[in-house]
């Protein structure tokens, strides 16, 4: 049980040093769209290559993030069902999750994605346009790259699930309370949100 907890620990310290880094391409994403928009507006100009960063960008953002959104629960659940649950019953639906449908699925789509990228990268594939960005399959390889992380980052949600369902109490209690502190930024906002909505 702490060999699972160490490695849990070191894949959800790697995933968030990647999420982290992968959060900051949402500065040049903005600063390509304001630009685009601009020169779009004011000096009737259009480019091609600037279009498609805006969405090379967009991807590296969404598909690097992946896994550290599914560590930090930032991802949508059905919270009406979820909360009237107990922690155990919570803990076994994440665990059957990730063994049944999220690391099955996260290795077909690196295999398919993974064809996908290696007939683009053999290919040389550039842009459709001919005014696009060259080298196609570096993009294309953000996609397999991107589960590769969820589905590390799936293993070590397995891993803490395995120790708080069968683990001795101390290990338990530790990874609870790594979650509990990752995850009260989530409790911090929430006044914030309803004091807005004026509920």
């Amino acid at each position: 049980m702490n060999t699972l907890f160490r490695i849990s620990n070191f894949l959800d310290n790697l995933i968030t040093k990647i999420g982290v880094a992968a959060a900051w391409t949402a500065i040049p994403l903005i600063l390509v769209i304001i630009f685009d928009v601009i020169t779009r507006r004011f000096l009737v100009l259009g480019s091609t290559k600037l279009q498609e960063m805006e969405w090379h960008l967009h991807t590296i953002l969404f598909a690097f993030c992946l896994g550290y959104a599914y560590l930090r629960d930032s991802h949508v659940r059905i919270e009406l069902v979820r909360e009237r649950l107990s922690q155990r019953t919570q803990w076994w639906i994440e665990l059957l999750g990730c063994l049944l449908f999220l690391i099955p699925y996260s290795m077909i789509v690196l295999y398919h994605g993974g064809e996908w990228w290696s007939r683009s990268f053999f290919v040389g594939e550039d842009s459709d346009s001919a005014t696009g960005l060259p080298f196609r399959w570096i993009i294309k390889m953000a996609l397999p790259l991107g589960f590769v992380f969820l589905l590390l980052a799936t293993i070590a949600i397995f891993f803490r699930k395995v120790i708080q369902l069968f683990g001795p109490p101390e290990l338990r209690d530790k990874v609870t309370s790594i979650e509990n502190k990752e995850f009260e930024h989530l409790d911090d906002i929430t006044p914030v949100i309803v004091k807005e909505d004026g509920l």
